[in-house]
């Protein structure tokens, strides 16, 4: 990931949990479970763990995680919260598309939601290659046929918004998918201009970029925050979950 991203999330570390899509956990952490149920004690890799909050949720029902995540300000933030939950997760600083020096260590099942880093690309950077790169290191780290739950931007909702003059201005290339502009967010701390250059994939190329990690796409799912479920994905929504099992 772009230095530009790792510098956005370590000063929006403070106050990332006090986004509203931050507010479904649980939820998110019963669905996943529903999904696939696993016996208490296995070990769960959260690749762009954030904040840590599905990690400390899965620590504190006896499961063994690992958290990784590119920015220290929010794994500083993610520490804190374990301590306080009185879990016990290990944290990793490492970029998603780079070895993580866990050797040749392997998990039971891993999770990446809310982005965790997928499509967010630095100028320069090869769209198809930087988000391959890390569904490889996920599946180079997961058992055969451990199951694996991805959340990522619908470029679907994306299309339907572009119009011909965003084309025109260098604001989206619909023959790459990239999008490259300004943008202003919202955010808890206050209105922050964020330069967004990102690359959006609909679910077939998706599904392709899974199998060729080694990963098997077995569903596709809506995934927009608060409302998972086992229902067909929407058009406009923001996110789309893929359920996956390693090869």
């Amino acid at each position: 990931m772009a230095d530009t991203w790792q510098e956005f999330f370590d000063s929006h570390a403070p106050y990332y949990d006090e986004n509203p899509f931050t507010k479904h956990t649980v939820t998110e952490v019963n669905f996943f479970l529903s999904m696939f149920p696993l016996i208490d004690d296995v070990s769960i890799l959260d690749m762009g763990c954030g904040t840590g909050r599905h990690a400390i949720e899965l620590a504190k029902r006896g499961y063994h995680v690992t958290g990784v995540d590119i920015s220290s300000g929010m794994l500083a933030e993610a520490k804190r919260k374990a301590r306080e939950a009185g879990v016990d997760v290990q944290w990793l600083q490492a970029d998603a598309t780079k070895p993580l020096g866990l050797g040749n260590q392997t998990f039971d099942a891993a999770i990446s939601f809310c982005e965790g880093g997928f499509g967010l690309i630095g100028h320069g950077d090869d769209p198809e290659a930087h988000d391959l790169a890390i569904l490889k290191n996920i599946a180079n780290h997961l058992k055969s046929a451990a199951p694996f739950l991805l959340t990522a931007l619908n470029g679907y909702q994306v299309i339907r918004q572009m119009k011909d003059e965003f084309i025109q201005a260098g604001r989206f290339d619909p023959a790459t998918m990239v999008s490259n502009y300004e943008d202003e967010w919202d955010l808890p701390e206050g209105p922050r201009i964020v330069k967004i250059h990102e690359r959006l994939f609909i679910p077939p190329e998706m599904v392709r970029l899974l199998a060729q990690a080694g990963l098997r796409c077995d569903r596709v799912f809506g995934g927009t925050a608060g409302n998972w479920g086992q229902r067909p994905l929407s058009l406009d929504e923001i996110e789309v979950m893929y359920v996956c099992r390693r090869t």
